[in-house]
């Protein structure tokens, strides 16, 4: 099987995988990852959840909520085309999610014959994090008067300060607030070309209770939604929120993005959350509240959560689901290797759920490798810390890099930060040192993955201190901004930084000159970088000169800088024997070098242009159709498509699901430019504001205007569906899936654009017919028991969740075997477990499927199952015992087409019921203890029937 079993990747949304399988038989190849079958008439299968996004967050969000819900609806079983040598399939990606699949044989048997290993697992991204994830993490509190300062410390003013805090006054100096930020973004976004602005925590902190240093930390949260009053201006006209609108607003029309640093591993103490609900929190046998910490440092100003509440998870995920609709885009997760990766998956599918699209950073530094891996799969989460900015020389730095940079091609970015708040400033070491670590993360990041901390730009010497407030060094004349600019630029803008670039180590390990190879993704372009990591000497690096030659004599370096420092020199180079070419750099000399000063074939916004059409077409398709089921999607000529005409595109769309026998969707294409195809599209402008749009059944409902913008459906008040805006020819286009059920809905936009910011209008969606109610049953709680009985003493005991046992005294037969008086009953079958095969899907029938059941006599269980693909197949069991006798009778159906609902699995599939009875023999009071006496008695008098399905237990004659 490739992708092999067990293996991980990385995709985006827009993508596609293929997945291919060899019988050995065939193949002639005995392989781990290939299967062996015996008949000639094998087909093969893909098992895998890709495609049901949605589905499987409501599995994620069901399960720990306790909601019923058929249990692995996500999957499905999609056939593999045949070919030469095996089986294959190919699937596009248009939905972001961790998801997982897995090849397989059924033979003419129809047995299954599956690969060993586990399932391959793909992580899928949303389409804009393929490039140009440039970042900027800003500490608000230091963009106030004190930015201009190299340093802050005021050792006079401090003996002042702390006068006054022996006589227990509290004394906070002014902080910079949101829009000292705000004024700064064309400065961070169009002038450095930070794509990301991260703000560390934006929560008010504690002022006199538990405050620690002169500021408080922001780490120590007082609440999970607020924002510090000391961020927000005072002016009567808006509130705290309002003014971070303002500044998420400002970022967005400037085509940024922004993270804000969340702390849900402990909060301050006095917290919202501590004084409300206590017992999320961690204590000490004493009592005490727990401090969390890490590297052997306790920090006493947070106290700790327990991870153990799905309450507590609702309370976080709502919070970032707040944040979310304030227009935050993405979360670094402060010590997220702290919170259990199954509180992860949850709060990752509830906020993902309304906003698919969102990041989250996970900050791993202190937790294991291992933990960040699980977390970036099975977690949900996208990108990690990188640990680059924590090794230095060239040893370490390969070594660190060569699996970081394999991680990263599997499972999500390690994005490299050159300095965050927890560090020394790189100035303090000097602007070499500082430029050598910009360079160093810039040029070895994966998809343009790298960040630095507010005040590298200006050379900031003085260390960040949460509890405190350092110079910024703002306006500084020895700077590197046109250095840091020219990173930013090349790492979001050339191919060779892009999805699917290849990285090759030329360097040995332990050379002082890291020496990387990466070239673009269709083969056009290649670099070579060059980073000398010794700051004091002159080092050689020897590399093949057929490399240098392939790459087509790269003299041009593409970080050269105009201030033409000792360490921007271009490296000497000389011939050495045995086709050796010899390089010496400069002391901290870092180079870019490449054959062209310009990219081959589609760079920067027009390749981010393209990506984001044809992402735009994939999601699109997939809201009504299986996606995979259309052929031919090259994702260039899916862009072109969107750059000529989305509403025929939408169109063809629409046409291509509503017809049996499927037409090519280019053919559709052109019947609809030729006006053949009726449009299914409603076109929504600005000019639409003010009246009610109609929608009809199955129509798209497409927002244009020549802005970009950012749209909300907010369906009956109830649920809202997001979009973010995409170039399309002259405009930019949104578009919302078609709709079957009648709903009044509202349209919220936010425009960027000089006038008409924000825009609400009135939409109402059109059913075909008149919806009729659904009819809803309450289930009886788990621990419900049934009780049947035969009316000489006998009776069945049985829990409502099939399988389950209470008690000693639960039993599916528990006989009288007096004939004429009432005595202790004897237990002879304590429980029945039932599994159904539904073609291929095995699933147990329990509580956790069960859709309906009456207590009635005969007691009745309802069960959906699922069987692949959204498929359910309904079970009727019926359970009694016959009147006086000591017989209990089981009776299982399927519902008839008429009495069924839901997508149903078709009469003609194979189904199949294993029920497991587990035999005792035994006096109502009493317990069975497996020994070896136990164990003859059961085997010996337990036999199979010779004509029937089953066996008979005869422990006496009567």
């Amino acid at each position: 099987m490739t992708p092999a079993p067990g293996e991980r990747l990385l995709r985006f949304v827009g993508d596609k995988i293929r997945f291919t399988l060899r019988d050995e038989n065939n193949s002639g190849l005995s392989r781990r990852s290939e299967v062996k079958t015996d008949g000639k008439n094998s087909r093969a299968f893909l098992r895998t959840n890709l495609g049901r996004a949605a589905e499987r967050r409501r599995e994620i969000i069901s399960a720990h909520v306790g909601n019923a819900v058929v249990a692995n609806s996500s999957w499905r079983d999609l056939p593999m085309q045949k070919t030469s040598d095996g089986w294959q399939i190919e699937l596009p990606l248009a939905e972001v999610g961790w998801f997982k699949a897995k090849a397989y044989l059924l033979d003419d048997k129809n047995w299954q014959h599956w690969p060993d290993g586990s399932d391959v697992g793909i992580s899928v991204h949303p389409n804009f994090a393929r490039t140009a994830n440039t970042i900027y993490c800003a500490f608000m509190r230091l963009f106030g008067a004190t930015k201009n300062l190299a340093s802050t410390a005021d050792e006079k003013l401090e003996a002042e300060l702390k006068s006054l805090d022996a006589k227990n006054f509290t004394v906070i100096p002014p902080s910079g607030t949101l829009r000292d930020l705000k004024k700064q973004l064309p400065h961070i976004v169009q002038k450095l070309g930070c794509r990301i602005l991260h703000l560390l925590p934006i929560h008010p902190t504690p002022t006199t209770y538990a405050r620690f240093g002169r500021f408080g930390s922001p780490y120590a949260a007082l609440d999970l939604t607020a924002i510090d009053p000391a961020l927000v201006e005072f002016d009567k006209r808006t509130t705290g929120v309002d003014q971070f609108c303002e500044l998420t607003y400002a970022a967005h029309s400037l085509g940024a993005r922004v993270f804000i640093d969340i702390v849900i591993n402990h909060t301050g103490w006095g917290s919202v959350l501590q004084e409300n609900s206590p017992e999320f929190f961690l204590k000490k046998s004493s009592g005490e509240f727990e401090s969390p910490g890490a590297w052997g440092t306790v920090w006493e100003d947070l106290v700790e959560l327990k991870q153990d509440s799905v309450l507590l998870w609702d309370k976080i995920a709502d919070a970032l689901l707040i944040w979310c609709r304030r227009g935050v885009d993405g979360f670094r997760c402060d010590a997220g290797y702290k919170i259990p990766v199954g509180a992860w998956q949850y709060i990752v599918a509830r906020v993902q759920d309304e906003f698919p699209e969102t990041i989250f950073l996970l900050e791993g530094l202190g937790g294991s490798w291992e933990a960040t891996e699980n977390l970036l799969t099975e977690g949900g989460m996208q990108w990690a810390y990188s640990e680059l900015f924590q090794n230095y020389s060239g040893k370490e730095v390969a070594w660190y890099l060569d699996y970081a940079n394999s991680q990263s091609s599997r499972i999500g970015a390690y994005v490299h930060y050159s300095e965050t708040h927890d560090n020394l400033r790189l100035a303090e070491k000097g602007r070499a040192w500082a430029l050598l670590r910009n360079r160093l993360c810039a040029l070895t990041s994966p998809n343009g993955g790298f960040g630095f901390t507010c005040g590298v730009e200006w050379l900031a010497a003085e260390k960040i201190n949460v509890h405190g407030c350092s110079g910024l060094n703002w306006g500084s004349a020895d700077n590197i901004i046109p250095e840091l600019a020219q990173l930013n630029l090349l790492v979001s803008d050339h191919p060779c930084f892009f999805d699917g670039a290849r990285l090759t180590r030329l360097s040995l390990p332990d050379s002082p000159i890291y020496a990387l190879l990466r070239e673009s993704a269709d083969g056009k372009n290649s670099v070579l970088i060059l980073v000398n990591t010794d700051v004091d000497k002159e080092q050689t690096i020897k590399l093949d000169s057929k490399i240098w030659m392939k790459l087509g004599d790269p003299t041009i370096d593409l970080i050269a800088s105009e201030n033409a420092w000792p360490s921007d020199k271009f490296p000497r180079l000389e011939k050495g024997g045995y086709g050796w070419l010899l390089m010496t750099l400069h002391p901290s000399a870092a180079h870019c070098l490449s054959a062209q000063d310009k990219p081959i074939g589609l760079s920067g916004e027009n390749y981010r242009r393209a990506r984001a059409q044809a992402a735009w077409t994939l999601q699109s398709l997939g809201k009504i159709i299986s996606a995979e089921t259309v052929d031919g999607l090259d994702w260039h000529w899916l862009a072109e498509q969107v750059e000529s005409s989305p509403e025929n595109f939408l169109t063809a769309a629409s046409e291509f699901a509503a017809r049996e026998t499927k037409i090519p969707l280019a053919d559709l294409l052109r019947e609809t430019a030729a006006g053949k195809i009726f449009p299914r599209v409603v076109v929504w402008a600005l000019i639409d504001a003010r009246r009610v749009t109609p929608v009809p059944a199955n129509h798209w409902l497409l927002i244009k205007d020549s802005a970009q913008f950012r749209a909300e459906l907010r369906i009956q008040n109830t649920i809202s569906v997001h979009a973010q805006s995409i170039p399309s020819g002259e405009n930019h286009i949104a578009v919302f899936a078609p709709r079957e059920i009648s709903a009044d809905a509202e349209l919220i936009l936010e425009h960027y654009a000089a006038t008409s910011q924000k825009i609400s209008a009135a939409v109402r969606f059109l059913a075909p017919e008149p919806a009729l109610p659904v009819p809803n049953s309450k289930l009886p709680s788990p621990d419900a028991l049934v009780l049947l009985t035969n009316g000489i003493g006998g009776m069945a005991r049985i829990c409502v969740d099939l399988g389950r046992v209470n008690s000693k005294y639960d039993c599916v037969l528990g006989a009288n075997l007096n004939p004429s008086v009432p005595v202790d009953r004897h237990v002879f079958v304590k429980r029945m477990r039932v599994w159904v095969n539904a073609d291929g899907f095995l699933s147990p029938l329990n509580l956790k499927n069960l859709s309906a059941f009456d207590a009635g006599s005969p007691a009745i269980w309802q069960f959906v199952a699922n069987a692949g693909d959204g498929r359910i197949l309904e079970i009727e069991l019926r359970a009694e015992m016959r009147e006086g006798e000591n017989t209990t009778v089981f009776q299982f159906s399927r519902p008839t087409e008429k009495s069924a609902h839901g997508k149903q699995l078709p009469v003609d599939a194979d189904v199949r019921l294993t029920v497991r009875f587990d035999i005792e023999d035994r006096n109502f009071h009493s317990e069975t203890k497996r020994n070896g006496g136990a164990d003859f008695h059961f085997s010996t008098n337990t036999r199979p029937l010779d004509k029937k399905i089953g066996f008979e237990f005869t422990p006496a004659n009567d």
